[in-house]
């Protein structure tokens, strides 16, 4: 199994943590954190799956689900969030950063 292919796996199932995350750790009732929260984890998770197609900086869903991990980054400072919350943004954001780095880097 090639790298990206375990990075882009990896990637999709944090984009499944983000869908599931409001629910699970408690923040459902802010709806802004909540919709941005699914829409954003469901993009990088169907970037991630397309992805598997091709590695290289011209490979604009690995850029994509790059974004995707800067705006978990960025989320808990947004929206008002519990410690958790906003730590698992931050470590599950910086993972799919670097990650989708080292995918991009990657070359066939």
């Amino acid at each position: 199994m090639k790298l990206r292919s375990v990075d882009n796996t990896i990637v999709a199932l944090i984009g499944i943590w983000f869908i599931m995350a409001p629910w699970i750790t408690g923040y459902s009732d802010d709806k802004g954190a909540l919709w941005t929260s699914v829409i954003v984890g469901a993009v990088q998770l169907i970037v991630s799956l397309w992805a598997f197609s091709g590695s290289g900086w011209g490979s604009w869903q690995n850029w994509i689900s790059l974004l995707a991990g800067v705006w978990f980054i960025v989320f808990p400072f947004v929206y008002t969030v519990e410690s958790n919350v906003m730590w698992s943004s931050i470590i599950l954001g910086g993972v799919t950063v670097l990650l989708n780095l080292i995918t991009l880097s990657a070359k066939d």
